[in-house]
């Protein structure tokens, strides 16, 4: 055991910006005496002990400090600080006072940090010729260290070489803000250089690092290559296209750029047409015209250096397609042609033979077309393509015509036909040239074109003339003339039928009336209705005669009634007969 009064504490406590610390304060003393009191101090900026609390068995007594309203103490006496500030960075000092045993105290370093500084703010500053960058670090504690790195390796200082120019600010919160600028010289392979600070800084003990994003130099040199391309290609060039001519350097900054085109031995000045400050030339729809030789010239401002260079620019086309007939005669149906098809370019050439539909027909510069009819008649077309320059081809048309005189293909004949009943003739020729189409009759006439075919359709009614004599179709032209007939036939199987429909309507009607008769028969004879003139009772007769029945039939129709009233045996009786028949059996 302790034979003297011992005080422990930590010998440093870490807290952060805005935290609380606690602070401990342990003794000892000898035979488990008591303390008789307890101070704690601060220590200022000038070493002088400031006592925040005094503490006895009979209480506790609290300083007037600037921490007043931030202090307090724990059941084991331990003191405590709440909001904590940079500026409370200090040594805190325990005192305890034993009676006979004396007097002791121990310290504790109050260390205060931020848990992170802010991001260091990087930027680029090449104003003077070895400034490279600025690297800013705000809001710290304790002060940071700020180390430069150069792709990726760090950067030391060396004399007349690398210089790294540090200041540390205090701000009013007690944070502090570090700044460093790098200066080293430059040349142009530092063009591509990338460059970075890391700010290093301890928390709790241990030492953590931040970077910052990288930056690259801005720097100043003359141009010492110049390249002059044509965009695409320019063994792809075809005519129509736009074409870009791209002028680059690799100075910086960019010298001016000119362009010119070689024509004949001068140069004529083409900068006007391009894109102001820029380097870049454009064409637009280009044909053989822009074939030729075009220069790029540049002008570095500093040193009045020129550097030149030229391209020669290809322009593939296809000009001259033109198409020839063999025989080149007129044409008559039977006869034979040849189409061959030529065309210039400096590039090989491939030709391809289509119909007016689109539908390849044969590959080669030559179309032969035998035993031609009117039907051959079309336009073909050749289409001439380079394949080594994709997307280069023309086109061209020429008509294949076959004269001759009409020919008919085809006659509504023979056409079946009912009485009065209103028909189409129809007449389809074909012929070049144009032939026109004539009828024998009259009608409504329409004429209409049906894939090289004229066709006429002649709207008439049917008549006993038309029937007999039929109708007569005349196509002609300056070549010739065709005809043909058109023959009318009575549709027998309508007449028929329209026969066995009167025949069927006169069956119903004369059963309708035997069935009507019947009736009249059956109510007679029940004495149901009387009978009197024209099947009406006379009511202008007396009384006493109107028990006789009469009966007054006509004689156009006698024979009908007589048939249908006939005897039970079947024979046929005269209508008187049958009337007095009829009386006999009357009740």
């Amino acid at each position: 055991a302790a034979s003297k009064l011992e005080i422990s504490m930590p010998a440093v406590v870490e807290v952060e910006i805005r935290g609380t610390a606690r602070i401990e304060c342990n003794f000892y003393i000898p035979e488990n005496a008591s303390y008789t009191y307890i101070d704690w101090f601060y220590v200022d900026r000038s070493n002088k002990q400031v006592r925040l609390y005094h503490i006895t068995a009979s209480g506790v007594l609290e300083d007037d400090t600037d921490y007043k309203k931030r202090l307090s103490l724990g059941e084991d006496k331990a003191l405590s600080i709440s909001a904590v500030t940079a500026q409370d960075a200090r040594t805190f000092m325990c005192q305890v006072g034993a009676g006979s045993y004396g007097v002791g105290e121990n310290s504790t370093e109050l260390s205060v940090y931020r848990r992170l500084p802010a991001n260091p703010n990087l930027c680029s500053q090449l104003s003077l010729l070895s400034q490279i960058a600025k690297c800013v670090s705000r809001d710290s504690f304790p002060p940071p260290n700020i180390t430069w790195h150069k792709n990726g390796e760090q950067l030391h200082a060396q004399e007349n070489q690398v210089t790294m120019q540090s200041l540390l600010t205090r701000e009013s919160s007690g944070l502090y803000t570090v700044s460093s600028t790098l200066y080293a010289p430059v040349t142009r392979e530092d063009r591509h250089s990338r460059y970075h600070c890391t700010v290093h800084y301890w928390l709790q003990g241990q030492r953590h690092a931040l970077q910052s994003q990288e930056v690259k130099v801005n720097i100043f040199y003359p141009a010492k290559h110049l390249k002059l391309q044509v965009m695409p290609s320019s063994t792809l060039v075809k005519e129509g296209d736009n074409v870009t001519l791209v002028c680059e350097a690799d100075g910086n900054p960019p010298p001016i750029f000119s362009f010119f085109k070689k024509d004949l031995n001068t140069w004529q000045d083409l900068t006007s047409l391009a894109e102001p400050n820029s380097g870049i030339l454009k064409l637009h729809d280009v044909d053989k015209s822009n074939n030729g030789t075009y220069r790029c010239q540049s002008l570095d401002l500093d040193d009045m250096s020129e550097i030149e260079e030229d391209v020669d620019l290809v322009v593939n086309y296809i000009e001259g397609v033109r198409v020839k007939m063999e025989p080149s005669s007129t044409l008559r149906e039977g006869d034979s042609v040849t189409l061959s098809c030529d065309a210039q370019s400096p590039v090989g050439l491939k030709y391809q033979w289509r119909d007016e539909k689109g539908r390849k027909l044969v590959e080669g510069n030559e179309l032969f077309l035998r035993n031609l009819t009117f039907e051959t008649s079309n336009t073909f077309s050749c289409k001439v393509m380079a394949p080594s320059v994709p997307g280069l081809e023309q086109s061209k048309k020429v008509s294949v015509a076959v004269e001759g005189k009409p020919r008919i293909v085809a006659i509504s004949s023979p056409l079946y036909v009912r009485q009065d009943e209103v028909v189409n003739l129809t007449c389809k020729a074909i012929a070049f040239p144009r032939p026109t189409v004539q009828w024998s009759i009259n009608g409504t006439a329409h004429e209409y074109m049906d894939n090289q075919h004229i066709a006429s359709n002649l709207t008439v009614r049917v008549s006993h003339d038309l029937l007999q004599a039929g109708a007569m179709c005349r196509v002609s032209n300056s070549l010739g003339v065709s005809e043909k007939h058109i023959q009318l036939v009575v549709d027998q199987k309508s007449t028929a039928e329209s026969q066995g429909v009167i025949i069927v309507a006169i069956i119903v009607a004369i059963l309708v009336v035997a069935v009507l008769g019947a009736v009249i028969y059956f109510l007679h004879k029940k004495g149901k209705i009387p009978c009197g003139r024209a099947g009406k009772q006379d009511i202008t007769k007396p009384e006493a005669r109107k028990d006789k029945i009469v009966v007054e039939v006509k004689s156009d129709k006698l024979s009908e009634e007589a048939g249908l009233l006939q005897g039970a045996n079947g024979e046929k009786r005269p209508a008187a007969d049958q009337v007095g028949q009829s009386d006999g059996h009357r009740p």
